[in-house]
Order: C-alpha cells, then structure tokens, then sequence
C-alpha cells in the first residue's frame, strides 16, 4: 500500500477524532513528515501503516486534551467542520460510513475521553484489534478491551437514529429544503413534533444561542429565514454533509453562509445542524460576511 493510498485511511481517523477537516489535513502532514524523517535518519519502517496510524492517533489525542479547554470556552453550540465529500463505497457501505461519520455521531463521541474516542474508533469503525491499538496508544490489550467496551457501553446510550434507507433520507431532505420557498406549513409538515435545531456562529457569525425544539418554532424560524434569503437572492445547493443529506446556502453571488445537514427519522426531519461559523466554512468556498448582510437587512436571521 502507498503512501497516497494511506492518506484517505489517515484522514479519516484524524477527521473522526478531531472534528476539523483542516486540523486532520495537518496531523496527517505532520504524520508523513515524521516517518520521513525516520527515514532519513536511516530508521527501518516494517509498516508504514501502522507507523503513521499511532502517530496520527496520538497527535489527535493531544490535540483533542488541548481542545477541551478552548471547547469550553466556545461561544454557543459547538459542532464540528462539515465535511462535503460522498463516501467511496457501495450503498451497503455508505449507510455505515456515513453514519459514523454524520454530526451527530461526532457530537456524541465529545462524550467521551480522547484515549476512549481512540480505542473506539480504531476497533469499532475501523477494524483494528486490540492488539494493534494496544500498540497504537501504549496500553495492553486487555486493557484496550475494556476501555472500548466502556466507550461503546457511552455511544451505544446516545446513539443517533436515522432512517435506513439512504433514499428515503435524501427524498425527505429534497422536499425540506424545496419548502423553504412556501410557507411555515409546508415546513412544519416535514418536521417530527419533537425536532431540534442546532446552530453554531461560534461568537463569529450571528447563530442560535442554543438548541430551538419543536416542529412549530423550527418552522416559523426557517419560515422567516428563507423569505429573506429570496430577498437576498440567495440560493440552495444540495449536497451530501458528513455523510447524511444537507445543503450549502449561499449568497446570490455564490458566497457561503452556511452549511446546514438534517437527520431524517420515521420519515420526518428529527434535527437539523446549522453552521455558519466562517472559520468551519472556508474549506468549503469563499465566505460571506452574514453580519454584514444582516445590517444590510436588518429584519435578515440566520438559520
């Protein structure tokens, strides 16, 4: 196996465990850089793979026992980096891959330590045994058995719950983001009676305080929301975010606002993530000034 054709694999790990599409890219960097320099300095490397696997897991590691401090301190909501790129795999595959790696699924491994989120994520989603991720984070692996059996106990609690059919989520989705240009009613039909809205500015863009609940205020709020963005010509381009069906909204001159994905249960919108902090955007295209636009129009709201 090359080392292009670790990148996808180490990405993947990285992204999982640290949330930010552009903190994964570095880590991953960086891994490369380490074993090159082993290299050069004459050390034999068995595995590449399993080489830049323990260092990428325990780069994300310490970054993630820095990031708790700066997760704490976080203005609102936090959610991670929206990731736009499909899954390779067959259908079978996707509906997996794509739900480990949905927000949803990253919010809730939050829950859990940084040597937990590794151990689960390397056995659970990735196939290691313990044996190699005992080697991965200096455990035995016995001990590695019990801290993914801990960590799963923690998930398998707070797991999210979405529709099995891949084309019954996206048909929903269509139809959600195809309403915001009626009414509060033809929104509100879509959503589940117990619906939550998440939204994150992150202190740098105008977003929700906090979590909006139910199917009546979710609606009027994206209700409001879309009358302004067809004022501001705006538009709405499907796409797939982390896995599950979303959109990115932008400015009539193609700029982004947000980047918005929604979970799909029994058929209905069951919750709807929003971000629109601009440091979480600009992976994605060139980001609009949404506090601009709103003194622009002052009556504008971000979903």
């Amino acid at each position: 196996m090359t080392n292009d054709d670790l990148r996808p694999l180490l990405f993947s790990i990285a992204y999982r465990m640290v949330g930010s599409v552009g903190d994964a890219e570095d880590l991953v960097q960086e891994a490369f850089l380490r074993m090159h320099r082993e290299q050069q300095e004459g050390t034999e490397i068995a595995s590449a793979k399993a080489f830049l696997t323990t260092v990428v897991t325990r780069l994300s590691i310490d970054h993630l026992r820095s990031a708790r401090v700066r997760r704490e301190e976080y203005v609102g909501e936090w959610l991670p980096e929206p990731l736009l790129v499909d899954p390779d795999p067959g259908p079978a595959d996707h509906a997996e891959i794509g739900d480990t790696l949905s927000l949803a699924f990253l919010v809730l491994l939050e829950s859990l330590s940084p040597l937990e989120r590794a151990v689960f994520l390397l056995h659970d989603v990735f196939g290691y045994s313990f044996a190699e991720i005992g080697q991965v984070v200096d455990k035995s692996e016995d001990n590695c058995r019990q801290i993914a059996l801990r960590a799963r106990r923690a998930v398998d609690a707070g797991r999210p719950r979405f529709d099995p059919s891949e084309e019954e989520r996206r048909r929903v989705a269509e139809r959600f983001f195809a309403a915001l240009v009626g009414d509060a009613s033809d929104i509100a039909a879509l959503l589940s009676e117990d619906v939550v809205m998440h939204g994150d500015g992150g202190g740098k863009a105008p977003a929700l305080a906090r979590a909006l609940k139910g199917a009546d205020r979710v609606s009027r709020l994206w209700a409001n929301f879309a009358k302004q963005g067809v004022r501001l010509g705006g538009t709405i381009r499907p796409a797939t975010v982390n896995g599950q069906p979303g959109a990115v909204f932008l400015t009539g001159d193609g700029l982004v606002i947000s980047v918005v994905s929604v979970d799909v249960v029994d058929g209905k919108v069951s919750e709807i993530r929003s971000i629109v902090n601009p440091d979480k955007l600009r992976h994605v295209g060139e980001v609009a000034d949404l506090a601009a636009l709103i003194r622009l129009r002052p009556d504008t709201a971000a979903p």
